[in-house]
């Protein structure tokens, strides 16, 4: 309202994404958007066993904003399996939840080893075999700097928070220490400045990253995590078996009890199953791979 005149705000006098309401009837829904599908309502977070020789039983539901992201949730869950005594030696989890931070507590507070696909080191030095990405630089964190593949020294630490407010550390190479380097196509493509990188701080979190990194890729990584997709099963079951996806009640507390109620259903199901020797479904094949020739 402006002198009693009803008009259109501006993008910059627009609220957060988090504070706008999304449906006259459910005032806490928040739109969501997550690999291409959205949708107005929240996210559910759900936790199973994964091991083989036991019966998938789900141990913990978590129903959160739509909009919050997948990471924030993982400390409340693992707080309710302590109180409950079911925290697990190893959580599988996917990318969403993965962060070097988000590993070393995992590990330090719960002595989970937490198991997924970290990002890949985004920058174009990382995707050519050829060029110095950070792997290739020398990081001494005691006297804050870096040393070069050609053996340079960099000029400036600068110490900061990233966009979600994670403590980053930026390095800083001079201008003309770059200028006359002969490998300067390979690091980089500023055309003034110098070599600049950005890494996790402190520096177990960039060191527990590139860990991290080098695991995923070996056979070892791939064996444990391909159990995980037992959990994309229990979500398609929970959809056609509870109506799942579609929110009976208003409010998130309400829909946080539809989802227990969901998954306890999913579990009386598994027992009697259990009970019943029945075995655990294959995987099924889609028609078109089927088509693929044997090999």
């Amino acid at each position: 309202m402006d002198d009693e005149r009803v008009k259109r705000r501006g993008p910059k006098e627009m609220p957060s994404g988090g504070e706008w309401i999304r449906s006259p009837y459910d005032p806490e829904v928040r739109y969501g958007r997550k690999r291409g599908w959205s949708w107005v309502g929240y996210k559910l977070h759900i936790t199973e066993v994964s091991d083989p020789d036991q019966e998938h039983f789900i141990t913990q539901v978590e129903t959160a904003p739509a909009i919050e992201q997948d990471h924030l949730a993982l400390a409340e869950i693992q707080q309710k399996l302590e109180l409950k005594d079911l925290l697990p030696d190893q959580q599988l989890v996917d990318a969403g939840y993965m962060s070097a931070k988000r590993i070393i507590e995992s590990r330090d507070d719960h002595q989970i080893e937490l198991i997924g696909p970290v990002h890949n080191d985004p920058s174009w030095q990382a995707r050519d075999p050829n060029a110095y990405d950070a792997s290739r630089f020398d990081i001494d964190w005691d006297q804050q700097v870096a040393i070069c593949p050609q053996g340079q020294t960099s000029q400036d630490w600068r110490i900061s928070k990233d966009a979600v407010g994670e403590s980053v550390v930026q390095i800083i190479f001079a201008s003309q220490t770059c200028a006359d380097c002969s490998q300067r196509s390979l690091c980089t493509k500023a055309k003034k400045s110098g070599r600049s990188m950005t890494l996790r701080y402190p520096s177990e979190r960039h060191e527990m990253l590139q860990v991290a990194r080098q695991h995923q890729q070996t056979d070892e990584f791939k064996a444990v995590y391909a159990k995980r997709c037992g959990v994309e099963g229990t979500f398609s079951q929970m959809i056609r078996n509870t109506g799942l996806r579609q929110t009976r009640y208003i409010s998130m507390a309400k829909t946080h009890l539809q989802h227990v109620a969901c998954a306890a259903a999913t579990n009386i199901l598994r027992l009697v199953h259990w009970l019943n020797d029945v075995p655990f479904a294959e995987t099924r094949t889609s028609r078109f791979a089927a088509l693929a020739p044997a090999s």
